[in-house]
């Protein structure tokens, strides 16, 4: 394990070095080097290193964000956007079953697909494919849906903060929307802190919003079928800390100096997992993707990401 955190250490110093020097997103340096080391992704040396990296210390490095999430942070959010979010990914979640049928694929596919996009990516997909029906091919329509909103996360952190500023969007708007649409925790703390460090913040507490939701949509979709084997689910542990951390913040029982070490340890651990999480991501098996599950996950996609356009711009963040 230790050469595969020390890795993906070096890949995120090197970004880190990068940035700084050039004042581009250390994320996005992070994520591109990384790919460049994928050969070392199954190395039984660094497998299980990069594994933990791109997993628990992600979720640890979100987790200690909660720290720096101050109750102005919530009250600039309001209530109204955030009954949006519910609605945006109940909506993804009809759409995704919606489009099953469309494209000739069954119902569980659907909510397969839709609650992925709708909540947090490949955890969700890994999530919802436990509660669905026992199937041959059960297995390899979640490794398509992970490596296909994997993909299309990876893509949206680049090209969605580069969207949002060519429509002369606000960091505000530009946070909620990262945080409404691009799929996997990691791609949105890569996409919100590339705009601004105030947009990583109110981008990571939206999309905890979303993973909030995670338990209500595994619990739609077992009640969709109630011949299959459920298993509990519960709240994600980093969450619990995200929501701890931040009422210990702002009771104001946390000294300063306390709060700048563990907003350093947080970045690093973000920097590090976002390393991680480019070594293991294949070019090949992207390229492997039925078009078919493609196009489901690629519209389902397009369609939060207009229905939050829509809200933004229509009604307001308030």
């Amino acid at each position: 394990m230790l050469r595969g955190l020390l890795l993906a250490g070096m890949i995120a110093a090197a970004a880190t070095f990068l940035g700084q020097s050039y004042g581009a997103p250390v994320m996005l340096f992070a994520l591109l080097i990384g790919m460049a080391f994928h050969f070392l992704a199954e190395s039984p040396s660094c497998g299980r290193g990069i594994e933990f990296a791109s997993s628990t210390l992600l979720r640890l490095g979100v987790g200690l964000l909660g720290l720096r999430l101050a109750v102005e942070d919530v009250q600039a959010l309001g209530l109204v956007p955030a009954l949006a979010v519910v609605g945006l990914v109940m909506a993804t979640l009809a759409c995704g079953a919606l489009l099953s049928f469309l494209f000739g694929r069954r119902l569980a596919f659907g909510l397969l697909a839709g609650g992925s996009v709708a909540i947090c990516g490949a955890s969700a997909a890994l999530a919802i494919a436990s509660v669905l029906p026992k199937r041959a091919d059960r297995a390899q329509d979640t490794l398509l849906v992970v490596i296909g909103v994997t993909t299309l996360s990876t893509v949206a952190m680049v090209t969605y903060p580069l969207l949002f500023r060519w429509l002369g969007l606000s960091d505000a708007e530009s946070a909620f929307l990262i945080g409404t649409t691009i799929h996997d925790v990691a791609q949105v703390v890569g996409a919100g802190y590339s705009v601004s460090e105030e947009a990583g913040l109110q981008a990571t507490f939206v999309k905890m919003l979303r993973v909030a939701l995670l338990p209500v949509v595994v619990m739609l979709v077992m009640l969709s079928f109630r011949g299959a084997q459920s298993q509990r689910v519960g709240i994600p542990w980093f969450l619990v800390m995200f929501l701890g951390l931040a009422v210990l913040a702002n009771l104001g029982v946390v000294p300063a100096p306390v709060i700048a070490v563990v907003s350093d340890v947080s970045r690093w651990c973000l920097v590090i997992a976002i390393s991680a999480l480019g070594v293991k991501t294949s070019l090949a098996a992207i390229a492997r993707v039925d078009p078919r599950y493609a196009a489901i996950l690629l519209i389902d996609t397009l369609f939060l990401l207009g229905l939050a356009l829509g809200f933004v711009t229509g009604i307001g963040l308030g």
